[in-house]
């Protein structure tokens, strides 16, 4: 009999970048495809995807790809489909309806043509030598999915993100009934979500927020300004629930939003009652009481709409001392300096802004906590256990918060190293082969093009590379734009830029000549922001720009 081996190609001690591969004979099934996010050591990088140069060593020596499932609508689950699948061949990718939908949106972003088929119930469907089954289950985001893969070595339960939330906005719980009778016919391997393994309290309920929303929209004189994560269909419904209420018209700004919005209502995954949604262009004909605003860029992320309102420069929407901003979600691990640089700014111009730290109310997290956790594996009764979706240190308290408590032994508990082939059998778990995952690195819309020379620069500098523009004037005659110079560091290579260095000149000209007699904060402040914004437009990436005034 083939045997039947694990890959995880990412999401294994680390939370995002989720893909993993399952193999049995000649047959490879995937799992999730998802990006990653940079840490501290590579400043500049956007994204990571996952390293597949596994998988084609595999096709190359006759194996075949029978398919691939996508558990849910996440980025960190779907969105390198738009970057990897033009390297793959073609095999049928399956779904359910809203995760369908917006992984067509991110091949689509990545210029892929792939059929996405939709799988809307739990009736078991074959590919190859694997059978699954798509479970539903409550998360942050509806249409979430576990997986039953059934191989002829044994059953997989594959869960991946979830909570066991008792009240959920749409009203579609976790089906545990299903889950305890796949546990009953027997399951020989289980992955579980550990995100949130620290927490010995059950994951309120996603419900529970809007009678938050609720009250700061009851306190709210002017504008009312949201910002959430862009696919957090369930708060965005919250929020239409409530502005009905108040007789507040809807709007969205920002692509990523506007985009899960139009999808989640084309599939009914979303209510938003006749005559309550305005397009953005029109908000300047209501009067600020009678507005909730929902804008994208709830991280603080460069260049969103949300920074861009914050700052003055959105052509339709500019943040004012009168509106009422609320931040419905946490930030990032490790994206806190961002997040919270947004709310500074706010807080400078004397803006109320209302956020988690001080409202707790806010945001309810999409992961299980610990004792759902138990509940999940207690019904399951897996022979072994696998956490995933969690860092390192969630893995290892895993092992002694549920698995130790419910009588697991040591060998039965699975944390695999990045790049661990596993082989999985009811005789036991062995490690087959350790193989070299270098994920590739995304900076703009280049993939994998930041050399080392760039890196290191970026590192010393500890910033997204940086361009210093040095501009020369003399206390009587004024500027004197031909001796303008700039030097670039971790951004571009230089001998190869010069075109960029030309453009950089003549932006700078252009601004020094209108806006020249500003003060030197506000000139300079003036150059890099827009500047920034240039440099972003025609080649995609937002270094540190300085400028520098020297007198003469």
């Amino acid at each position: 009999m083939p045997d039947l081996q694990f890959l995880a190609l990412g999401g294994m001690g680390k939370v995002t970048q989720n893909m993993y591969l399952y193999e049995y004979g000649q047959e490879m099934l995937l799992v999730d495809c998802g990006i990653g996010f940079p840490d501290s050591h590579m400043p500049g990088v956007d994204i990571l995807i996952p390293d597949i140069s596994y998988v084609l060593k595999k096709l190359d020596q006759g194996k075949r790809i029978v398919g691939m499932i996508l558990t849910h609508g996440h980025d960190d689950h779907i969105a390198a489909t738009g970057y990897l699948l033009e390297h793959l061949p073609a095999f049928p990718i399956f779904a359910s309806p809203l995760t369908a939908i917006f992984a067509t949106d991110r091949m689509q972003d990545g210029a892929v043509k792939r059929l996405v088929t939709t799988v809307d119930n739990s009736d078991p469907f074959t590919l190859g030598s694997f059978t699954i089954r798509m479970i539903p289950v409550t998360h942050s985001i509806p249409d979430t999915r576990h997986l039953a893969i059934t191989t002829p070595e044994g059953t997989i339960y594959h869960g991946s993100d979830f909570k066991l939330d008792s009240a959920p906005v749409d009203g579609v719980k976790t089906d545990m009934d299903l889950i305890r009778k796949i546990g009953e016919e027997g399951v020989l391997c289980m992955l579980i979500d550990c995100l949130r393994i620290e927490k010995t309290e059950r994951t309120e309920s996603e419900s529970t927020v809007g009678p938050t929303i609720l009250e700061t929209m009851t306190n709210t004189k002017g504008r009312y300004v949201m910002t959430l994560m862009s696919s957090h269909i369930h708060r965005i419904q919250q929020v239409v629930d409530a502005a009905e209420k108040f007789n507040r018209k809807i709007a969205f700004i920002g692509r990523s939003v506007e985009r899960n919005v139009k999808d989640a209502l084309e599939l009914k995954k979303l209510y938003i009652p006749s005559g309550l949604l305005i397009d953005k262009t029109d908000i300047d004909r209501y009067h600020p009481h009678e507005l909730c605003i929902i804008v994208a860029g709830s991280q603080g992320q460069e260049g969103s709409s949300m920074m861009r309102a914050i700052y003055g420069e959105h052509r339709m929407l500019q943040i004012t001392g009168q509106d009422t901003v609320v931040f419905s979600a946490d930030a990032i691990p490790g994206n806190e300096l961002n997040y919270f640089g947004a709310i500074d700014e706010l807080s400078r111009h004397q803006v109320h802004v209302l956020y988690p730290d001080i409202l707790p109310g806010l945001h309810k997290s999409g992961h299980a906590s610990m004792p759902e956790q138990q509940e999940l594996v207690e019904a399951v009764r897996p022979k072994y256990l696998m956490p995933i979706g969690g860092a390192d240190r969630h893995r290892f308290l895993f092992k002694t918060r549920v698995a130790e408590p419910l009588h697991y032994k040591k060998d039965q508990v699975l944390l695999p190293e990045t790049g661990e082939v596993i082989q999985i059998s009811e005789h036991g778990i062995r490690t087959v082969e350790r193989v070299t995952l270098r994920p590739p690195v995304i900076d703009g819309l280049g993939v994998g093009d930041v050399g080392p020379v760039v890196l290191s620069d970026r590192l010393a500098l500890g910033e997204a590379g940086i361009v210093v523009i040095t501009l020369v004037r003399d206390r009587k005659n004024g500027f004197d734009l031909r001796k303008t110079s700039v030097v670039s560091k971790g951004f571009i290579f230089m001998k190869d830029a010069q075109e960029v260095v030309e453009f950089i000149k003549q932006s700078v000209g252009e601004i020094v000549t209108k806006e020249g007699k500003k003060k030197d904060d506000d000139l300079k402040r003036m150059i890099e922001r827009r500047l920034s914004r240039k440099l972003y437009k025609i080649i995609k990436r937002e270094p540190l720009i300085v400028s520098v005034i020297l007198d003469i």
